[in-house]
């Protein structure tokens, strides 16, 4: 079974004797329909864009919701788009695992073409001049969104662009913005950009980004004050927010166990020459949710017939605010850090550990549901519940501590500042209160050491700050009995990263002594985690 327009076609027997649910539309016309007058592009071409999103615009075409699919943007390793996307003619499968065990396999064909940014360009700037576009994606990480490095400075890419619409835009904010530029320039038809990443107010960020670039260029004269407006106005450009919700781990060699034993012929793992790793087939886990803001000025598919739900952004808020914040990505980050510690490689591993189990059981209940915003469309204990009970112990979900890990200073002043002010609202008391999210912040200060809790050297995940933020824990060691309170001064004041100055707020002398707990000797993670939350 290899996974090509011919092949889906000439083993028909074969794909749905193995249990493959293989596409409905016509998909030769739905991509000539879809190149001649695109409606959805989609900017990030990982795993969440090729499983989730691609599975959503199938169940369009399928149930004939839709005449067109999608096309996806490679806009940081584009080696991916010839070594994979079009090697096997933009299809993948989609392999939905069930916490029963039981599993969905799906060829998917709704992405009719995937466009390297950088080197085909002209074939986007088309796209963006069309004005059947409706809606514009984007899923990238936090870090895609900063136009700053960590000293406040520009970084090379944005600097270099400031004073009018570069000919190669090197940073995605300024490619949004000059792709937003040339669909003013032809007409000004209306769009709408969604950022569909996990982090609070995301269409409010990426609204403030791009907007400090257009100001630039408004600025020195080298684009009009039209364009300004063009894009300030919800009307012509809107930013809606959205929360998504699907756990999407990287390819799982167990699954492409099975699906070899099923036959299929095109399940190789490849590494780009960026890390990246890539196949043909996404597992992701069974349970999903997409939340956007209904701010659409062009129209916009109609998802809300295949489950994402289209709302008021005062609920995307609640509802964001309830996931990143509190019942998901800070019990998530939690696993990270101290499965690290504790020597994991899988988040349900993690969750037979009755300690690492007590531990977000309570960071969820005792901290954070206390503060979170009920949504209304959807309860968060049931939805914690969830998370705790079925999502994070799947065996079939194989996500890994250490990608949770990535950029996790860049994570904490969502998952864990807003929750932080929420506290400091309430007073000095409610933030004295507080247990669990400075064992955290303890705990995480202890892994950017990159000493196990039996003493070992571990990798640190990719983190932009990590490099300084271990500059300033240098001289410290396994076993070192401190006090450690005016060495973590500088990283627990920054308020940048807790959301809160930890210093000022009375938090940051637990935390320190937490930390101290955690650096005597070889199984001091452990015993501090007990002390921390026996009865």
């Amino acid at each position: 079974m290899k996974l090509t327009l011919e092949g889906i076609k000439k083993d028909i027997p074969q794909w749905k004797a193995g249990g493959y649910k293989l596409p409905k539309h016509n998909i030769k016309k739905v991509r000539e329909k879809t190149l001649a007058s695109p409606v959805w592009v989609h900017f990030g071409s990982g795993n969440i864009s090729r499983g989730y999103l691609a599975m959503l615009q199938q169940r369009l075409l399928d149930d004939s919701l839709s005449d067109r699919g999608m096309i996806i943007c490679s806009s940081w390793d584009e080696e991916v788009v010839d070594r994979v996307f079009r090697s096997h003619d933009n299809l993948n499968v989609a392999v939905s695992l069930h916490a029963d065990g039981t599993v969905e396999k799906q060829v998917i064909a709704s992405v009719a073409a995937y466009i390297k940014t950088n080197s085909e360009l002209p074939d986007l700037v088309r796209i963006f001049r069309n004005p059947s576009l409706q809606m514009a994606s984007i899923a990238a990480t936090e870090k895609a969104y900063s136009l700053t490095d960590a000293s406040g400075d520009y970084v090379p890419a944005v600097a270099s662009a400031l004073k009018a619409p570069p000919e190669h835009p090197g940073h995605l904010m300024v490619l949004i913005a000059f792709l937003l530029h040339c669909r003013y320039l032809a007409g000004a038809a209306p769009v709408a950009l969604v950022s569909m990443d996990n982090f609070s107010h995301n269409g409010m960020k990426l609204f403030t980004s791009v907007r400090a670039i257009a100001e630039s260029w408004v600025k020195v004269g080298s684009v009009e004050q039209g364009f300004l407006d063009y894009i300030g106005d919800p009307a012509t450009v809107a930013f809606p927010w959205s929360m998504i919700d699907r756990i999407v781990p990287k390819p799982s060699e167990q699954i492409r166990e099975m699906l070899i034993a099923d036959g299929y012929e095109s399940g190789d793992i490849i590494t780009t020459a960026k890390g990246s790793q890539v196949t043909t087939f996404v597992n992701l886990e069974e349970t999903e949710y997409l939340v956007i803001e209904d701010s659409f000025p062009n129209d916009r598919p109609a998802l809300d017939k295949v489950g994402v739900i289209f709302t008021d952004r005062d609920t995307v808020d609640k509802v964001e605010t309830m996931k990143v914040c509190t019942c998901l990505n800070p019990l998530h980050t939690a696993l990270a850090i101290f499965g690290c510690l504790l020597g994991y490689d899988r988040i349900y591993e993690e969750m037979k550990n009755f300690l690492l189990r007590r531990f977000v059981t309570r960071l969820a209940y005792d901290e954070g549901l206390t503060v979170a915003a009920h949504p209304g469309i959807i309860d968060p204990e049931k939805f914690v519940h969830e998370v705790l009970t079925k999502r994070f112990p799947n065996p079939f979900v194989p996500d890994m501590p250490q990608r949770i890990a990535w950029d996790t200073s860049q994570k904490v002043p969502v998952r864990f500042g807003v929750t932080l002010k929420a506290y400091a609202a309430r007073g000095a008391d409610a933030l004295e209160s507080l247990v669990y999210i400075p064992l955290f912040i303890a705990g995480w200060l202890r892994y950017l050491l990159g000493i196990d809790d039996e003493g070992n050297l571990f990798e640190i995940s990719p983190d932009p700050l990590g490099p300084a933020l271990r500059e300033k824990l240098a001289g410290i060691s396994l076993g070192d009995s401190g006090p450690f309170t005016e060495t973590l001064r500088p990283i627990l004041s920054d308020a940048g990263i807790f959301g809160i100055d930890l210093v000022e707020s009375g938090l940051a002398e637990k935390i320190s002594v937490m930390f101290g707990e955690m650096l005597k000797g070889p199984g001091a993670v452990t015993r501090t985690l007990e002390k921390y939350l026996e009865e």
